[in-house]
């Protein structure tokens, strides 16, 4: 019944979990090929007992059989399996990557005299998974997918070099009314064994010189996705761009039906002198060419 509140075909590779012959619980007989299930009902009992306002998360082993795996094999006990024997039990297990989930739901930021408040959106759950990303070393992808049970237009796809290693966004209307959560209820799902973890992680260079800051918005088709042009922002400015962060959207009839506003503050330094604002200047106007290029963008005036 998850799986259908979830509007996961019948052929997806979640439906597909290893059952137990000796459950401790009758009606929890299967594995979990994925962690949200269980985060999602735990919030929803939350939910039922008053709680509006919940972010849970959780780390595990799932359980993922490989397609067309045979059948675990009955062994002896009363004495040592042969290596012919370990090798074929050894094939028949399933996969079991360590997953990170998260569940978000009501208010991000609750309202008080210092501001109204702000609800969850699935910008925090992507930003959930990036928090992972970097205590892990690396830097997440994000691009824009349609994966149940997420909202087609709100679901996020994350890639290391290229590699999907999760997804995040805001769940489907659908899937939160059949489970009874809160409206706009957002979710994540990380595999971590899918990162590329080292013993040692390189630290930042810290520039004693310091930054350029300067704010770009461009107008671009509602249709590419932010991080698409985040990351020609990144290419065009070249080396002497540190940072660059989307802090507003904006959509509306200034800027025309089908189109939307992406602001941009961009910062820039130099590691070995202080950088002048024509530097500055010049790798943001590159930045720009490279969108306009590349996505047919207009610099919002």
């Amino acid at each position: 019944a998850t799986w259908d509140a979830f509007g996961l075909p019948a052929d997806d590779p979640r439906r597909h979990a290893t059952t137990l012959l000796n459950p401790l619980e009758s009606d929890r007989d299967q594995l979990a090929t994925t962690l949200l299930p269980g985060l999602l009902e735990t919030l929803a009992r939350n939910v039922a007992r008053g709680q509006r306002d919940v972010a849970l998360y959780g780390m595990a082993s799932v359980v993922q059989p490989h397609a067309g795996a045979a059948a675990m094999p009955d062994v002896a006990v009363d004495h040592r399996p042969s290596d012919a024997e370990v090798a074929v039990l050894v094939s028949a297990l399933p996969a079991q990557p360590l997953h990170a989930g998260a569940v978000l739901a009501g208010q991000w930021e609750r309202p008080g005299w210092w501001g109204p408040g702000r609800t969850v959106t699935w910008a925090d759950a992507v930003q959930a998974a990036r928090l992972i990303g970097h205590a892990a070393g690396v830097e997440l992808e994000v691009r824009a997918a349609r994966t149940p049970p997420w909202h087609p237009g709100r679901c996020a796809q994350l890639r290391v070099d290229g590699h999907p290693v999760g997804h995040a966004g805001e769940l489907h209307p659908a899937v939160v009314e059949a489970l009874g959560l809160p409206l706009r209820t957002c979710a994540m799902e990380l595999d971590l064994d899918a990162l590329p973890l080292t013993d040692r992680r390189p630290a930042p260079v810290v520039s004693p010189y310091p930054p350029v800051l300067q704010d770009v918005a461009l107008v671009v088709d509602a249709a590419v996705p932010a991080a698409e042009l985040t990351a020609t922002l990144r290419h065009g400015a070249g080396e002497l761009l540190e940072d660059v962060r989307l802090f507003d959207v904006y959509t509306g009839e200034k800027i025309g039906a089908g189109k939307r506003s992406l602001a941009f503050a961009l910062r820039f330094r130099a590691p070995d002198r202080t950088l002048t604002v024509a530097e500055a200047s010049t790798a943001r106007d590159a930045a720009v060419a490279a969108a306009i290029k590349t996505h047919g963008a207009a610099l919002r005036s």
